[in-house]
């Protein structure tokens, strides 16, 4: 809101409908936001990178397959709680141009965890857990029982840590997914006002001085 005198003491109040406008809508947003709990699934991405990361720290300890040579649970890890951080910081900074960077970081990380995916099944296909080599080990001799060797164990527990990462991907693709359509209906619902503050006039209220003579 604008307020000007001119030299006839009318006071001429110029009323900003762009910023009215932008204000109510930038509030609109950020309410609607916040009823979609974009900040809760942000925190369940960010979790589950973590989780990913972690869990496949053992791996490096065990046989070098496709998943820990490429990398895998780390640049995937990664990527999820990049998308994470970005959700929750959205829930505050309520806008059409953060929510789209939000929902294209989203949408990477759906990607990523795709290709992710593709390794792990790979992997998985081709490394899968060796049987147990003890002689003794398929048979029963006085009830006593027989320790398989060490490559037995190493492989079941490798294909174990990678089912498990396996399912923290699938995890995070429902999450990503249902924050990419959230944020997709939000962008779309407020589409129409994104050029709000164009092509509107602001609309003058001129007020003129009492004549005291």
């Amino acid at each position: 809101m604008a307020v000007s005198v001119s030299r006839d003491l009318s006071v001429s109040v110029t009323t900003d409908i762009n910023s009215d406008k932008l204000t109510d809508r930038q509030r609109a947003l950020r309410e609607s936001i916040q009823k979609g709990e974009p900040k809760a699934l942000g925190v369940s991405q960010v979790m589950i990178g973590l989780m990913v990361m972690s869990y496949s720290i053992p791996l490096l300890s065990t046989e070098f397959t496709e998943v820990v040579t490429f990398g895998v649970p780390w640049w995937s890890g990664l990527s999820f709680i990049a998308a994470g951080v970005i959700a929750i910081v959205i829930e505050k900074h309520s806008s059409m141009k953060s929510l789209g960077v939000c929902m294209v970081v989203t949408l990477v990380a759906i990607l990523v965890s795709l290709l992710a995916l593709i390794f792990y099944f790979i992997d998985l296909h081709n490394n899968p857990e060796t049987p147990c080599n003890h002689p003794l080990a398929a048979a029963t001799h006085y009830g006593e029982e027989y320790e398989c060797d060490h490559q037995h164990y190493a492989t079941v527990f490798s294909y174990g840590v990678k089912s498990s990462l396996l399912l923290f991907t699938i995890i995070q693709i429902i999450v990503s997914s249902t924050l990419s359509y959230i944020l997709y209906k939000k962008r779309r619902g407020f589409g129409p006002y994104s050029s709000i503050n164009q092509d509107v006039p602001s609309t003058p209220i001129q007020v003129t001085a009492p004549n005291f003579n």
